[in-house]
């Protein structure tokens, strides 16, 4: 099996084109990959599509990359927390789109996207603004709402461990939407803590095995959300 290992973040995010979409782990902070979206940002890709939780908060990691004007278009359950301010300005002044997508069903979508399930029935926002033109049906008499499986470009993703060969291990709650976004996309990179030889993690605690990831990149000690926006920092 090939050493999926790169250089640096820069290396690994360096083809991300113009236009693509691209799915970022993360649940507030936890589990962000904040050194591949800096990657990102840095690179210059623009006109993104963006699939993830939520929209960031203060000036770094995600809310950097929509400071920065690269993203077009925004898939995401909760666009507004806690400490979030750049995402709400930018809607309101028209400059990104927004598909609100509920939380349950944002990781069905994604996970039927990367199990080739083209799209499902869910009864999640029957009657509410977000089925408004889409397809329903009625199961059992109870109305369900067609939902389809999101795939994506890219992914970029934040694990504990890593092997030489991609097979991955999370930090508790970082876990979040990493597996699953992990086989949706077409290329997966993956910045890890610690990066070991091929066969050193045991093989029943790896939760993304490495067939599913393309890209590794080890960032030794990874950057906190919530300490750089302690810090006042922003990006770039």
């Amino acid at each position: 099996m090939i050493d999926k290992r790169f250089e640096s973040a820069r290396d690994a995010v360096a083809d991300v084109p113009d236009g693509a979409t691209v799915m970022i782990g993360g649940f507030g902070e936890a589990g962000s990959p904040i050194e591949l979206i800096h990657a990102l940002i840095d690179q210059g890709a623009k006109g993104l599509t963006v699939v993830s939780n939520n929209t960031g908060t203060g000036l770094v990691g995600l809310a950097a990359l929509l400071r920065a004007g690269r993203v077009r278009k925004v898939i995401c359950s909760f666009p507004k927390t806690a400490g979030s301010t750049v995402f709400p300005d930018l809607y309101r002044a028209g400059k990104v789109e927004l598909e609100l997508v509920p939380q349950g069903t944002l990781a069905e979508r994604i996970r039927a996207g990367g199990a080739g399930i083209a799209a499902f029935y869910t009864p999640t926002a029957a009657g509410t603004p977000l089925a408004d033109g889409k397809e329903t049906r009625v199961f059992n008499g109870r109305e369900h709402v067609l939902e389809h499986g999101l795939r994506a470009d890219f992914t970029l993703i934040k694990g504990r461990i890593a092997d030489t060969h991609g097979n991955i291990m999370f930090h508790r709650t970082a876990r979040n939407f990493a597996p699953m976004m992990a086989t949706a996309a077409a290329v997966t990179i993956v910045q890890a803590a610690e990066v070991v030889s091929a066969g050193e993690l045991d093989p029943e605690s790896i939760v993304t095995p490495g067939i599913f990831v393309d890209r590794v990149v080890h960032v030794p000690s990874p950057a906190l959300e919530s300490a750089l926006n302690e810090a006042g920092a922003s990006y770039p």
